[in-house]
């Protein structure tokens, strides 16, 4: 097999538009952890994808805006709100990079309805605010439903220097061109594609997170490995693939 490259550029771009959105306002922290930890919580036809002989476990705080489907326009109020997921990094046996969701906490119970019925997602009902109070934002999450609860997360991070030139590791954490996830006993396989990720460095002021072990994970004893900002990037999904 071979594994496809890793790069800034839509790898392909999405033939059958699916759901179209922009993602707002993102940090990312990421921590190095051992692969055979994470692969018993991927989805069958699928391995952790590596870098330098680790995988990376991700929380991510966002503001998803204009959530719609094909090709649009978002849904009024219902199609904007605040996230934050918990995701490792995947390969199936076609080479293809994606990320794995292991929770992704959103304050609208609609749409956290609506994917878990329809792709078996793990959304989940949470309260949650975004505030930026000049170069810093503030994160906070508090989940309502399902279990296991509680499930918290507060972080607050001061947005540094654009990053002309990302590193292989903020390539790796950011450049990913599509999901793997479980759904109706099968794995499946959603690409995405987006404009190149406009990154900054940025500095962790604050965390006070429980989302990381209610999803599987470890307690990480230090702090994140890499720390990111990015203003966002418009996303166009496609329509899913069964992994054969």
């Amino acid at each position: 097999m071979r594994i496809e490259d890793v790069t800034p550029e839509t790898m392909r771009p999405v033939r059958r538009p699916l759901l179209v959105q922009r993602w707002v306002d993102l940090t990312f922290l990421h921590w190095a952890i051992d692969p055979a930890r994470v692969a018993p919580l991927l989805p069958a036809g699928t391995v952790p994808d590596t870098l330098g002989g680790v995988t990376y476990a991700g929380l991510i705080g966002f503001r998803m805006v204009g959530l719609g489907f094909l090709r649009g326009p978002g849904i009024p109020y219902l199609g904007t709100f605040c996230e934050t997921n918990v995701r490792l990094y995947s390969v199936d046996r076609h080479g293809r990079r994606a990320v794995v969701f292991l929770s992704l906490d959103a304050e609208r119970l609609l749409p956290v309805l609506t994917a878990r019925a329809s792709l078996r997602l793990p959304y989940m009902w949470s309260r949650m605010r975004l505030t930026r109070d000049g170069d810093v934002l503030t994160y906070t999450s508090r989940r309502r439903w399902p279990a296991p609860l509680p499930a918290i997360n507060a972080m607050a991070v001061r947005v540094r220097q654009p990053i002309t030139e990302p590193s292989p590791l903020e390539h790796f954490v950011t450049a990913r061109w599509g999901l793997h996830t479980r759904a109706w006993g099968r794995s499946l396989h959603l690409p995405n594609e987006h404009p190149r990720w406009p990154l900054h460095h940025a500095e962790l002021l604050s965390l006070d997170d429980t989302l990381l072990t209610a999803a599987g994970l470890p307690a990480f004893d230090g702090p994140p490995d890499s720390v990111l900002y990015s203003p966002g990037v418009p996303v166009t999904f496609g329509a899913p693939d069964v992994l054969r």
